[in-house]
């Protein structure tokens, strides 16, 4: 997953093809897997928004849902939009999975990934607020089991640290650090993953068998193996409350600060994030209830899964001259 160690070489190449007139097909780079990852999540949201439920009263009803607990000025607009979605929810829904299927085409297509990131930010911040209730990071319901601080507000993050831009690539050591530079990237990972040991350490989640009736009631019309996993998990899980919100916001906490180690503890990190990351996908979100049917999105887990491939760290090799010219194919499409 080493973007500095070829980018010299990939960069050499293209300008030797470009000298001798054969434009050469040249494999996509760390960055361009994950953007093309970030492009098929946005793809399975715009079919599950494409689903029969969503063009009934019940999305508007999932809408209103997020808005209790939160403050008047952040729910009432949650319930405006709710009504108004329930009285056109035919051609609303038809408008919203639209626009992310457009979202995944676009940043699936080189020439368009600018804008489509950046159009991805922009309605990841819409949905945020009047889709998922802010993450419910202002009551006291958040849980990092359950998915806060909300799956879309990642969209966001990933879209930023996933932008087509190599002016910092000589001294990025990891694909998320290309475009913002290394201190913004650790410093981002670092409130994400730090907010969720937060909220793990939250009164709510701390309750003896918070963590039980959570994943428990996760079963729920999900496949019998599932419901079966979701359920062996609960009851391992009963009165344990405490002593496993102790432990996940240790393991948070570790993976916070784990990218500010050496390369060798950095990637132990790293592959400690995806392990944790699976885990509340399956169990604490049942791959965010897709299973069941009236799931808008795969929820947090596995969003937080590519994040952390985008901070494996890169092998620390010299970049040859021709690495001066953009690095990576869709920056040379975009100039």
């Amino acid at each position: 997953m080493s973007d500095i160690a070829v980018a010299g070489g990939q960069a050499a190449r293209r300008d030797d093809a470009s000298a001798g007139g054969v434009d050469r097909w040249q494999p996509p780079d760390t960055r361009r897997v994950l953007q093309l990852s970030l492009a098929a999540i946005w793809l399975l949201d715009a079919v599950l928004q494409y689903q029969s439920f969503m063009f009934t009263k019940g999305f508007g009803q999932m809408l209103a849902g997020t808005a209790p607990g939160n403050p008047g000025v952040v729910a009432s607009p949650i319930n405006w939009d709710a009504r108004l979605v329930e009285h056109h929810m035919v051609l609303l829904n038809s408008i919203f999975a639209t626009v992310q299927l457009l979202l995944a085409l676009g940043i699936a297509w080189r020439p368009t990934v600018r804008i489509a990131l950046a159009a991805s930010i922009a309605w990841a911040l819409g949905v945020w607020w009047f889709g998922e209730g802010l993450g419910e990071v202002l009551n006291s319901a958040a849980s990092p089991v359950s998915g806060a601080p909300g799956a879309v507000i990642i969209y966001a993050l990933l879209a930023v640290l996933l932008w087509p831009s190599d002016r910092l690539a000589a001294t990025a050591p990891f694909a998320a650090a290309r475009a913002v530079g290394a201190p913004v990237a650790r410093a981002l990972w670092l409130v994400l993953w730090g907010s969720l040991a937060y909220f793990a350490l939250m009164p709510g989640n701390r309750a003896p068998q918070a963590l039980h009736d959570m994943i428990s009631g996760m079963a729920s019309g999900e496949p019998g193996w599932l419901a079966a996993l979701d359920n062996h998990a609960a009851s391992l899980l009963a009165n344990q409350g405490l002593a496993a919100s102790i432990v996940l916001a240790v393991a948070l906490v570790l993976i916070a600060v784990g990218v500010y180690l050496p390369r060798p503890a950095a990637r132990a990190t790293v592959v400690l994030a995806i392990v944790v990351a699976a885990v509340i996908w399956v169990f604490g979100e049942a791959f965010g209830t897709i299973l069941a049917g009236g799931a808008t999105d795969p929820n947090s887990g596995l969003l937080l899964i590519l994040l952390s491939a985008a901070y494996w760290p890169a092998r620390a090799v010299a970049m040859a001259p021709a690495a001066v010219q953009p690095a990576s194919a869709e920056e040379a499409t975009a100039r």
